[in-house]
């Protein structure tokens, strides 16, 4: 028992000493705020907004979920998933395709410049530039394996 408890008081101090650099490593009253978070006096006059940005909520949209549509009005399925290469650049999306009731349903990847988004007015539809039949021949997509991208224009990039 008393190597367990010297063990854990090793590591706790260890741990505490690896954290304290960081947590002086700007001058106090210097630490700038998390990406993303809202500083106390945001909005208040005379603040710094230069950090963040404001999105009107029309001119944004989620895309997971989705029903993607062909340029025929066919329905080709939904988007479950964005992916990203190494750089953190959209380069595609995964398409729920086919099937009935998610009973013979496959996953695709199409190039993220094959689809379209709809004007405000019509933001549930993506339209996608691929016929039924192309997407209906690609390879499923299985994560952890190489990624087959249809509609793709051009050299592959980084790896996905």
């Amino acid at each position: 028992m008393r190597v367990t408890w010297l063990t854990a008081a090793i590591l706790a101090a260890s741990f505490g000493a690896l954290s304290a650099p960081a947590l002086y490593a700007e001058g106090p009253g210097e630490a700038q705020p998390a990406r993303g978070s809202v500083a106390a006096g945001a909005g208040e006059s005379g603040a710094d907004d230069t950090w963040k940005t404001v999105l009107p909520y029309q001119d944004v949209q989620g895309v997971l979920g989705k029903e993607v549509r062909s340029s025929a009005g066919e329905n080709m399925g939904r988007v479950v998933e964005v992916l990203v290469d190494q750089t953190g650049q959209v380069r595609a999306a995964v398409i729920d395709f086919g099937g009935f009731l998610g009973v013979g349903n496959r996953k695709v990847v199409v190039d993220w410049s094959a689809l379209h988004f709809a004007p405000a007015d019509q933001r549930d539809r993506i339209s996608l530039d691929l016929t039924r039949n192309q997407v209906k021949e690609a390879p499923e997509y299985k994560p952890g394996k190489p990624v087959v991208v249809l509609g793709a224009l051009g050299p592959a990039g980084p790896d996905l």
